[in-house]
């Protein structure tokens, strides 16, 4: 049996799974799909061949944070997202897209003032109102729109076309999925390598609300390949927003998993800030075998003494290194044999 990342990381769904624990999986190689039917969980695949739609613009009732209103909220959240597509952005250009998000949702009679995010039925006497749904939200199509109608914003239009009228215009559709499972896979794969990311914060901001909804439920959130929304391929915005749930998602009753095969990866993005944030957040971090550069940058951010740079360099199979807290600890993980079964 090879015990590497991948095998571990189904290992400790499965048994999440078997405590009734909430999971999210952000899936971009395709690893977990026969777990997923084998435990009798969801897969959300998203992607030209896909009937599964999510779109990037809804607010929802659950991502209201601390003193910040609803669309104050997402138009943060948006900012790092259009950054992935539009290149990172200067400050002046920020200004002009939340100006512009601002008009969009205003032609949807969406404002700052939370209570628009409200509606009632006129037919209806004495009736709470309830939480506008993706219906009435904005598309990016609307929004392609508003930014066609300035010149200082063309170029974010010329970029937005293949969301809205070219390969990936299936990002331009209401919503038609309720997460209602325990164990749920976002399967981001079919994006194709250029575009993953965009697939991944997509799910991302979906599972960050659904985990926020209530706190007393335990859930797990894993992020694979999360390099490539806090490395170099991404921008501050986006991986400020990845470093946000993993210093906060403990107050949610969540915890957060970071999953790579590279660690220089994580540290490819403004000198390593947001990879060593993270590390520094994770109350356990566990290493298998690393070859000596991937060594020489993890003990750059963490105190890795002498002796345990030779211990991770010829660890075994089952074998990994766990830092839990201020504790190191030599591991040798064992699994039964009806484990391998359901995860091989």
């Amino acid at each position: 049996m090879v015990l590497g990342k991948s095998f571990y990381t189904k290992l400790m769904i499965l048994r999440y799974r078997f405590l009734g624990i909430e999971q999210y999986v952000i899936d971009p190689e395709r690893e977990y799909e026969k777990l997923a039917n084998n435990l009798n969980g969801t897969i959300l695949k998203i992607g030209p061949n896909s009937n599964t739609y999510i779109n990037i613009l809804d607010i929802r009732q659950e991502s209201i944070e601390d003193e910040k209103g609803y669309l104050a909220t997402k138009i943060a959240r948006l900012i790092g997202f259009f950054n992935l597509i539009f290149g990172e952005l200067n400050e002046e250009e920020k200004a002009l897209l939340e100006e512009k998000l601002i008009k969009c949702y205003e032609q949807k009679q969406i404002t700052f003032d939370d209570k628009s995010l409200y509606k009632t039925d006129d037919n209806k006497i004495n009736i709470k109102p309830i939480f506008k749904e993706s219906k009435d939200m904005p598309l990016l199509e609307d929004l392609y729109n508003i930014l066609g109608e300035d010149k200082k914003t063309k170029k974010m239009q010329i970029k937005l076309i293949p969301f809205v009228k070219g390969s990936l215009n299936f990002f331009n559709n209401y919503t038609n999925i309720e997460l209602n499972n325990k164990l749920i896979i976002a399967d981001v794969y079919d994006l194709g390598e250029e575009n993953l990311k965009y697939g991944m914060y997509l799910f991302i901001d979906l599972f960050w609300d659904k985990i926020k909804n209530n706190r007393n439920i335990k859930k797990a959130i894993y992020l694979d390949e999360v390099w490539r929304l806090i490395g170099v391929t991404s921008n501050k915005d986006v991986a400020s927003f990845i470093y946000k749930i993993f210093k906060t998602i403990r107050k949610y009753g969540g915890s957060s998993i970071a999953i790579t095969q590279d660690i220089s990866d994580l540290f490819s993005l403004d000198e390593g800030t947001y990879g060593k944030s993270i590390l520094n957040n994770s109350s356990n971090k566990i290493f298998f075998a690393l070859e000596e550069e991937n060594i020489l940058i993890l003990s750059k951010y963490t105190n890795l003494s002498e002796k345990e740079k030779i211990e991770i360099k010829s660890l075994k199979r089952g074998e990994c290194l766990m830092f839990a807290n201020d504790e190191h600890i030599l591991t040798k993980i064992d699994v039964d044999d009806f484990e391998k079964e359901i995860i091989n």
